[in-house]
């Protein structure tokens, strides 16, 4: 058995909007910025509408539209994370319903009279994409003893033991060391000619925490257990980290940022002595160049694509081009697994989701539209937004930007939207701590996650779980957990009154 304890460780409508209100503002920031797609008139005027408002009294321009041309106003149904960005046209709609076919497939083990759809596993976490995204939405912990952990899983590691690891990592040519037999990640699936290798289960230690105004809230702490390994004992220094699958809409505005407005946030050694200082996750294995990170709870991959592949590989057991792995995660350890067939179809191609297949699904996963928001005007919501500037939340998750006009997609060039993060690293303390560092993420950090539809989390996913674990069972939990670099504005979240916590939650709520 092997123990984690968490606690010890195309311009549109909105694009013309855009220009509208930019031919209203006048020249304000004096930060310096390198946006080398815009003119430096125009860098000013963005500059202008990018900066953090300081007004409450009514909602601020566009704000509705949270992401700006492709920002859907589909009712907020269970449905209402799986609309195509607004802004799509005719053939992106036709790509979009393509891509949308493929990340529902149900992936069969190999060999298969489907042949353009076998080469499962064979070790697996899940046979199709939608099975951890259900409805696109946020996966959650298992909820009773005996349930199946389908949308969350254990990574694994183990330290760096060599100087050649050292200095791989810190080069940015690998972003860990697996564990030698069971590879980066817990497969609790298997094809019927192999066993899994094991299975997670969680333990809770209530603890609680007092608020100001008389309330008390009970957070829960985790403890992670692998039982039942079958492939023989686990390095004794393994790392374990906890994963539940995020939510997929705006994927492709938070790839059409520009760095620059990234680098800008990044303050790893706190000059401006605000107590918060985030910093950028570089890589650069996949492309050769060092590359921002923007993906997945420590911001360890650049792109959505090469996102795709490793989920591809890593979860399913199915090669592409980018992750060319035919037998999923299987290590050289389990010699049984990589005996087996593997789905490749020389017909078909190299690889047993060829470049078409993955392409596909990473625009499926791209224009993945995220909905208007909800109850902009409300009085409470306005209050509360008032609240999330005033103690310090927007520190790091930053509101909004107006994304690069070189952009690969047309539909995310200049686009006004509001995620609220900075995608930068910041140490988030020893309460959420995994213990486990990922290429330039420590144990101790978490990229900034974005906010855009977490108000609707119950409606899609019919849970309120959050945290890359989804150990709190509300917003206020989730809030409650942050330490480090957050831990004034947790502490002032335990001061406010009663009903400016209110407030603030219906802000987050109509998020």
């Amino acid at each position: 058995m092997l123990f984690f304890n968490s606690h010890n460780r195309k311009i549109g409508l909105a694009g013309l909007l855009i220009f509208i209100l930019l031919a209203q503002t006048s020249i304000a920031l004096g930060g310096e910025q390198n946006r080398d797609d815009l003119s430096p008139h125009d860098l000013e005027r963005v500059e202008k509408i990018i900066r953090s408002t300081d007004q409450f009294d009514e909602a601020e321009r566009f704000e509705q539209m949270s992401a700006g041309a492709a920002t859907t106003t589909a009712s907020p149904t269970r449905d209402v994370f799986s609309q195509h960005s607004a802004n799509l046209g005719f053939a992106g709609q036709e790509k979009f319903k393509l891509g949308n076919g493929l990340f529902r497939k149900l992936w069969v083990s190999s060999p298969s009279s489907t042949q353009a759809s076998d080469g499962l596993g064979p070790l697996f976490n899940a046979r199709s994409c939608q099975r951890c995204h259900l409805k696109d939405g946020r996966g959650h912990p298992p909820e009773h003893a005996d349930d199946t952990a389908t949308s969350m899983f254990l990574r694994l590691s183990v330290p760096p033991r060599t100087d050649a690891e050292r200095a791989a990592i810190k080069q940015g040519l690998i972003a860990l060391v697996p564990e030698p037999t069971y590879g980066t990640q817990l497969q609790d699936f298997s094809i019927p000619e192999l066993q899994a290798e094991g299975r997670m289960s969680i333990s809770y230690e209530e603890i609680e925490i007092f608020l100001n105004g008389g309330e008390s809230v009970f957070l829960r702490a985790p403890t992670y257990e692998i039982k039942d390994l079958a492939y023989g004992p686990a390095a004794e220094d393994v790392m374990l980290s906890p994963r539940v699958a995020p939510p997929m809409i705006g994927l492709g505005l938070l790839g059409a940022i520009h760095p620059s407005d990234i680098l800008a946030n990044a303050d790893p050694m706190d000059k401006n002595q605000d107590d918060i200082s985030g910093k950028v996750s570089w890589v650069g294995p996949a492309t050769g160049k060092r590359e921002l990170g923007r993906f997945g709870w420590k911001a360890s991959t650049p792109t959505v694509l090469q996102q795709s592949a490793g989920a591809f590989a890593g979860d399913i057991g199915i090669s592409s081009e980018i992750a060319p792995r035919h037998f999923g995660d299987c290590t050289k350890n389990q010699p049984e697994c990589l005996s087996l067939p593997t789905g490749v179809q020389k017909r078909l191609g190299d690889t047993e989701a060829p470049a078409p297949v993955l392409d596909l699904v990473a625009f499926y996963s791209k224009n993945l539209a995220v909905p208007a928001r909800r109850n902009v005007s409300d009085p409470d919501v306005l209050a509360g937004k008032k609240v999330f500037y005033e103690i310090g939340c927007v520190g790091c998750h930053r509101a909004k930007y107006v994304t690069s006009r070189e952009a690969e997609q047309k539909e995310h060039q200049f686009q006004l939207i509001w995620p609220y993060t900075d995608l930068l690293l910041h140490d988030m303390g020893e309460g959420l701590a995994d213990g486990r560092p990922v290429g330039s993420a420590s144990g101790t950090e978490w990229r900034t996650a974005p906010l855009w539809g977490i108000g609707l989390t119950k409606t899609v996913s019919g849970h309120t779980y959050f945290l890359h674990d989804g150990r709190a069972r509300n917003l206020t939990e989730a809030i409650l957990w942050h330490g480090g670099e957050a831990i004034g504005a947790q502490q002032k979240f335990v001061d406010l009154p009663p009903n400016d916590r209110e407030n603030l939650i219906k802000f987050l709520e109509s998020l």
